[in-house]
């Protein structure tokens, strides 16, 4: 026992941006930033690429947009290991190198577009690669930002972090609409490979976290703590697939321009509420606060689904970005304070499996969905999906202490 509270008073001291979190999150934020602005790249441009420059059908579509969060699926327990035995920043490099070999893959799915499976099938193994690398990057700089600011701002560690992605996201999709049309899908290929390098250099300037020390749980006991809001984070993470894999395909079966716009909206609104609103988790209770904001989200689906128009659509977009801005910290912060200190890097790394287990398999889903019913249904089934999360939200609300809750 004397150990362990040792052990917590150097963790305090540790800490370097308590009282200034967003200090000392900003080199963190920024290796995000660049980071994921590779996968931003491709987003609104790989359905299109597919489905029109390839022939294939939405099924297909929706396959290549989920095989990457697939692959982060198996790959978040051993990013979380490798996070909390070797290092946040030696994850985060790892997820860069990998990722320049997915731009390698890219490039290579080119040469045999005359033979369309071909082609797909070596962009579908670029895709897993990405999902690995994105495992690595988010889970390192997770862990890093918690290793940097504590517990107490778990809250605005991931929503913070997590909006440093998505204002990538955000600026990917129309720079990547603009490589795709004047380079094609080459010109995204060429910086796939480039943009990981550039960040490596980036990475190399700052300070590790040394890893915590002391006995690591069973993946088990952490899948048993973090179960439940992992659940809820998977529930509501489907409308976020939906937005990313069909939000362009439905601009542009309507004739809605730029076809980008519904998944930037949807970014901005996104990064704007975590800005504004991140620290409202750790001060309210991560469970009420995703409850408020799942049933903004399911709103903006909705909308997107009853859109006569593209305006409505992006005020759709928007309300779901909003909404969906604050589920994932809301529910990652019950996540945390259910996982050992010793294992936040694996508990973090398993509550984002949740989110990859339903944007790997829903999408292609979604997919299916579309070829039977149309589009605009995708965002119907996705908006009653999305409100089961209401439900998982509750539970935790009112369990009667996050120790109790296994």
């Amino acid at each position: 026992m004397g150990e362990s509270q040792d052990e917590e008073c150097q963790r305090s001291h540790r800490v370097i941006g308590e009282g200034r979190p967003v200090t000392a999150l900003l080199p963190i934020m920024a290796v995000v930033l660049i980071a994921f602005l590779i996968i931003g790249l491709a987003l609104p441009v790989l359905p299109l690429h597919v489905h029109h420059g390839l022939g294939l059908g939405t099924f297909v579509v929706g396959l290549v947009a989920g095989s990457q969060f697939a692959a982060s699926l198996l790959s978040r327990v051993w990013s979380g290991h490798y996070a909390d035995s070797r290092g946040a920043k030696r994850a985060v490099v790892a997820g860069l190198l990998t990722a320049v070999v997915a731009g390698l893959l890219y490039l290579l799915s080119l040469r045999f577009v005359g033979a369309p499976w071909v082609s797909v099938t070596i962009l579908l193994l670029g895709r897993a690669l990405l999902g690995g690398a994105e495992s690595f990057i988010i889970t390192g700089a997770v862990s890093w930002g918690l290793a940097l600011v504590g517990p107490q701002s778990a809250g605005r560690v991931i929503a913070w972090i997590g909006m440093a992605m998505f204002a990538a996201l955000a600026l990917g999709a129309p720079l990547g609409t603009t490589l795709y049309a004047t380079g094609g899908f080459a010109a995204v290929a060429v910086a796939t490979t480039l943009v990981p390098l550039v960040t490596v250099l980036l990475v190399a300037r700052l300070s590790p976290v040394p890893p915590q020390r002391g006995a690591r749980p069973t993946l088990m006991k952490v899948a048993r703590a973090i179960w439940m809001p992992g659940l809820g984070s998977a529930l509501s993470s489907i409308g976020f697939g939906a937005i990313i894999a069909f939000s362009s395909l439905l601009s542009a079966e309507r004739g809605w321009s730029p076809v980008w716009l519904a998944f930037s909206a949807f970014a901005v609104s996104l990064v704007a509420a975590r800005l504004v609103f991140g620290h409202m988790p750790d001060r309210l209770g991560g469970a009420k606060v995703a409850l408020v904001c799942v049933l903004i989200e399911a709103a903006g689906l909705a909308l997107i689904w009853l859109a006569p128009g593209r305006a409505l659509a992006i005020v759709g977009a928007a309300f779901a970005g909003f909404g969906y801005s604050l589920v994932y910290p809301g529910l990652g912060v019950e996540a945390v304070r259910r996982a050992p200190p010793q294992s936040r890097g694996l508990a973090m790394g398993a509550y984002t499996a949740f989110l990859d287990l339903a944007l790997g398999f829903g999408s292609p889903a979604l997919g299916l969905i579309a070829g039977r019913a149309g589009l605009g249904s995708v965002f119907l089934a996705s908006t009653f999906t999305v409100l089961c999360a209401a439900a998982i939200a509750l539970r935790l609300l009112f369990a009667a202490s996050p120790g109790k809750e296994q």
